[in-house]
């Protein structure tokens, strides 16, 4: 009878190393749900469980993807070495997650909508919600490693610390778990308990009741990387010997008599090295002998050594089976001759050797960790630095340091190798790609509603749309053409969830002051303008619905965003920018919306405002509005150029952009120097590319057909600013259009 598990499916689909793998959950679609790995090679590979190559690759990570959690409708998280996480749906990224400062070794996705955990090298947990994040988790003194869900308010984490912790989502700390002697790479719940399990670098599985350890089996491998529950209760493990192990209470699926006893045959043949720490200091001239076992253990996974023959042996006493069963045998007790990847854990970080250093008899003992990489010099040196001792011991020290060693060099050929890194062992570091982190979401409050991130453009001539983001328009071998400027329209700001805009200005008409509150019908008002400005209904704004629109926009400033949404989408009309850009309310529609371009201000509004004026270019009225007050709105918009919200700093690219559209087709010299200065100032600070995208394309506009435009130009230095942008490898619309500007200076 096989009471095990038969491969079934064999998939392939990366090129390189798999290093996490999550279970999609069935959906219509795909009724028997989907595989998702992630890799070496930076891309997530999602498979059907019938075919061997992957259905589609998710492609966006700069490093190993280390990390995939599953959620809700579709969703998946994933974390990489790249320091970022990233919310996919289907096939593409919704969110980039960014904030942590090294690589991300864990993801969760909670049980509540819209939440989400970051486990990372940085030592810290963050939760986010809806792509922002909440709050950071403070306590592991090193490297998270592990996540896993209790219920919606609780959740645990495993670190290299050798502690798993319990917190609450409110950020509390609830209980701290000591019981593995070196790094935990994994843990797993049971279904409907608090009870878990964890494996670690100490050659353990360990199961966790009631807050204790109340079993640890010892495996015959030093790295135990993964562990999971399933739903029938069994333990899957599997380890560094390339081996996975199911381990069960049920008694129908215990293992035969003779895989049991190979099991105990196979552990107990395993070599144990004590530079690992797990058995503790051994001095193996005071270990007793074979006689020592006859005495039972005092709880479950107790661990005795004894001397046999010479030889020092390591047993575990089993509370189930009442008997001490050999875990493995010590090798170079009496000082370490054997390169194994376990290493000795101290304050935190891994070494091969942690030495006890005796200054003089009377005074106390120090701790000194040693890697065989190191400079003994170099560290002995830092020893007595750090410990305050005299610098006339360095020779002796270090000295200490080579004929303790042995002179031993890092082996090339480690027996067990880290599947993360494919190195001897996982080395704690931060990923050389640099990130742009950007600001926190502006929006507050339950039911956020994000206005859309994205931005759309009017298709250049040429049929490819450079502002889309979409394909970045590719060089052929031929002739490259210039599809990027002088541009003839204006740049909008489209996209639009009504919806959320709508459930937004209810909830905090709720809120709202008395003398604020719009009643049922105006809100009623306010759909129907909003359907008309978004083309779902062929109606024509009315006077009622503008009026109502000018009451919200009024608000105070911390509730009027959803209305100045509305005033963005709206402005596009032509009936709506005719009547706020005419002679009548010209003059108080623009001192509203400079008003929001305030620095002090909420970033939710200064981006609203921002893309409200970029979206009057679309009509005449807007125009000619627009231009009569350049002045003063771009004087006001460059203001916004500090901060560090890229969005904003695509709407005042996108607003420079839509000016420079209008003066190439006037010949309006003070316009045109304006415009190149504040390009020239804010291209010193924006780090965005498609904000730098956006003035690139500006600048080409401006100094197209037009001398005294690159004469101006050239004496604000623009040229030697930008060059930087002419090697921009990603995305290749930056550095195109930037060497077509070149060209022109």
């Amino acid at each position: 009878l096989n009471r095990g598990f038969t491969e079934m499916h064999c998939m392939s689909g990366h090129s390189n190393f798999v290093s996490c793998v999550c279970i999609i959950p069935p959906s219509d679609l795909y009724p028997r749900g989907l595989i998702a790995t992630g890799g070496n090679d930076h891309n997530i590979c999602i498979f059907t469980v019938d075919n061997p190559a992957p259905l589609y690759i998710l492609k966006g990570h700069k490093n190993t993807v280390c990390s995939l959690s599953s959620g809700k409708f579709g969703t998946l998280l994933s974390g990489s070495w790249d320091t970022t996480a990233k919310v996919w749906l289907n096939d593409r990224c919704m969110m980039t997650l960014q904030g942590h400062t090294a690589a991300i070794w864990a993801v969760k996705i909670l049980p509540e909508q819209g939440l989400m955990l970051t486990g990372s090298a940085d030592k810290t947990i963050k939760l986010w919600k809806a792509g922002r994040c909440e709050r950071t988790f403070t306590g592991h003194e090193d490297c998270v490693r592990g996540l896993a869900i209790l219920n919606e308010m609780e959740f645990l984490s495993c670190a290299n610390d050798a502690s798993v912790r319990r917190w609450q989502i409110s950020g509390k700390c609830l209980h701290v778990y000591y019981g593995h002697t070196n790094y935990i790479y994994s843990i797993s719940v049971f279904p409907q308990c608090k009870d878990f399990v964890t494996t670690g670098e100490d050659r353990s599985l360990r199961i966790w009741k009631q807050g204790e350890c109340a079993q640890t089996i010892r495996l015959p491998a030093q790295s135990v990387w993964c562990c999971c529950v399933l739903d029938n209760g069994d333990i899957v493990v599997g380890a560094s010997d390339g081996i996975i192990r199911v381990f069960t209470e049920s008694s129908e699926r215990t293992a035969s008599a003779e895989e049991i006893q190979a099991f105990e045959n196979e552990l107990s043949q395993a070599s144990i090295d004590p530079k690992t720490g797990d058995l503790g200091d051994i001095n193996a001239d005071d270990l007793p002998g074979r006689e020592h076992l006859k005495d039972p253990g005092t709880r479950d996974g107790q661990t005795r050594l004894i001397k046999d023959n010479g030889k020092v042996e390591a047993y575990q006493w089993s509370a189930s089976e009442g008997r001490w069963l050999k875990i493995g045998d010590v090798v170079g007790s009496s000082g370490a001759t054997q390169q194994t990847s376990g290493k000795v854990l101290f304050e935190g970080k891994e070494y091969d050797y942690v030495f006890t250093i005796d200054v003089n008899e009377s005074g106390p003992s120090y701790k000194l960790p040693y890697n065989i990489t190191d400079n003994p010099w170099l560290t002995a040196y830092n020893f007595l630095q750090k410990n305050d001792l005299n610098p006339m011991f360095l020779d002796q020290v270090a000295q200490f340091i080579v004929d303790n060693t042995k002179g031993q060099t890092l082996s090339t050929s480690a027996q067990f190798s880290d599947p993360y890194t494919g190195a001897g062992r996982y080395v704690p570091g931060f990923s050389s790609g640099s990130s742009t982190i950007p600001a926190a979401d502006p929006f507050t409050g339950a039911g956020r509603y994000v206005p859309c991130l994205a931005s759309n453009a009017v298709a250049p001539v040429g049929g490819v749309d450079p502002y889309r983001g979409m394909g970045a328009y590719q060089s052929a071998a031929a002739k490259v053409e210039n599809i990027y400027f002088p541009k003839k329209d204006a740049v909008t700001f489209d996209q639009a969830n009504p919806t959320q805009i709508l459930g937004k200005l209810k909830e905090l008409n709720g809120s709202a002051a008395e003398e604020h509150k719009l009643t049922e019908d105006d809100l009623i008002i306010l759909e129907k303008l909003l359907s008309a400005a978004c083309n779902t209904s062929a109606e024509t704004p009315t006077a009622q619905q503008l009026q109502t629109l000018w009451r919200a926009v009024n608000w105070p400033e911390d509730i009027v965003f959803p209305a100045l949404d509305i005033l963005r989408l709206s402005i596009r009309h032509p009936t709506v920018n005719e009547n706020f850009c005419s002679e009548k309310d010209r003059v108080q529609f623009i001192i509203l919306l400079l008003k929001f371009l305030n620095p002090k201000g909420k970033q939710a509004n200064q981006l609203l405002a921002l893309r409200a004026l970029c979206n009057c270019f679309v009509s005449q009225a807007g125009q000619k509005l627009m231009m009569e007050r350049r002045d003063e709105i771009m004087t006001q918009a460059i203001e916004m150029k500090s901060g560090n919200n890229k969005n904003i700093h695509i709407a005042l690219a996108t607003l420079t952009l839509n000016y420079a559209v209008c003066l190439h087709k006037v010949n309006n010299i003070e316009g045109t120097a304006q415009c190149l200065s504040v390009i020239s100032t804010v291209m010193e600070v924006f780090q965005d590319l498609e904000a730098i995208f956006r003035l690139l394309v500006a600048l080409g506009t401006l100094i197209s057909d037009d001398t005294n435009a690159v004469q101006l130009a050239k004496s604000l230095g623009v040229d030697s600013q930008i060059k930087k942008y002419a090697s921009v490898s990603e995305p290749a619309k930056v550095r195109e259009c930037c060497r077509f500007v070149l060209n022109l200076l």
